[in-house]
């Protein structure tokens, strides 16, 4: 139900940002606004963003096979990858050419249909923002709350330069400045994107609150037993993830008490976070 919750997020994503990017690039090519068609391009990048995070979510949900067996979760990093590339072509492409027109001094009046285009790509921006990161945090999708920011990186570049449009009259390098902002947002985005997905893909460790919490777990397991649980490696797969650490017992214990006392901690440690747990015995002399 929470799969299916995202897919329709994301195809309500893709079809707003289409729609939005039609009218924008047409309200930017007959107001002559290099500004406005930048941030069109920029609403247009969401779309290929969702289409990762649609992606992500269908082939992260395929179980794992054989030759796959840690399963499909990381296709959603590859495209968030391929994302991050596609946007750092668009901010490039468009930061070149508001040097262009801001060195060729080219003036530009905005009229009534900039501004009516800009206040609707605002709002419905926003709202998509605020709808997929409410749904992101109660299914527990990363992509679909980094998705969300993404739309209200765009909500706020529309918002920068709806100001611009009531100024731009009378300063005429505004347009040009506009579309250089813009493509710095671009470039703010793909910056973040690129940097969690290689974080993740490179491995990462355990935050210390998540640590202080599993050992404060293992006090509870058999009468306050210290089990000295350490070299934890957590490994992210898309929605799944899968935590690997080692324990000490005493070595006269026998291997089905040690096995028990090893399967308990990892089912209250699966239970609290919903993730895999595998764990190491070391003996105690």
């Amino acid at each position: 139900m929470n799969f299916k919750k995202g897919i329709i997020v994301t195809w309500v994503s893709i079809v707003l940002n289409i729609g939005l990017f039609a009218i924008k690039y047409w309200a930017g090519i007959v107001s002559h606004s290099v500004a406005l068609v930048a941030d069109a391009w920029h609403t247009l990048s969401d779309s290929v963003s969702s289409l990762a995070v649609l992606l992500g979510l269908k082939f992260s949900n395929m179980p794992a096979d054989q030759r796959h067996p840690y399963g499909h979760g990381r296709a959603e990093l590859i495209a968030s990858l391929i994302v991050g590339i596609l946007l750092a072509v668009v901010g490039f492409n468009f930061l070149a050419d508001s040097i262009i027109k801001f060195k060729e001094q080219a003036a530009f009046n905005f009229k009534p249909l900039a501004i009516w285009v800009t206040v609707i790509s605002i709002v419905v921006k926003e709202a998509m923002a605020r709808y997929s990161i409410y749904v992101g945090k109660n299914i527990h999708s990363n992509s679909l709350k980094a998705d969300g920011w993404h739309h209200r990186s765009d909500a706020i570049s529309s918002l920068v330069i709806l100001i611009g449009i009531f100024i731009g009259s009378k300063i005429w390098w505004m347009d040009s400045v506009l579309g250089i902002f813009v493509s710095f947002m671009i470039f703010y985005t793909t910056y973040g994107i690129m940097k969690d997905t290689i974080s993740v893909l490179l491995g990462e460790n355990i935050e210390k609150e998540m640590k202080d919490e599993i050992e404060s777990i293992g006090l509870n397991i058999r009468n306050n037993l210290f089990l000295d649980p350490h070299d934890f490696k957590i490994h992210h797969y898309g929605n799944h993830s899968e935590l690997v650490f080692h324990i000490r017992l005493p070595g006269d214990y026998s291997l089905a008490k040690a096995h028990a006392i090893a399967s308990e901690y990892e089912a209250l440690i699966e239970d609290k976070y919903s993730l895999e747990v595998t764990i190491h015995i070391e003996p105690v002399e």
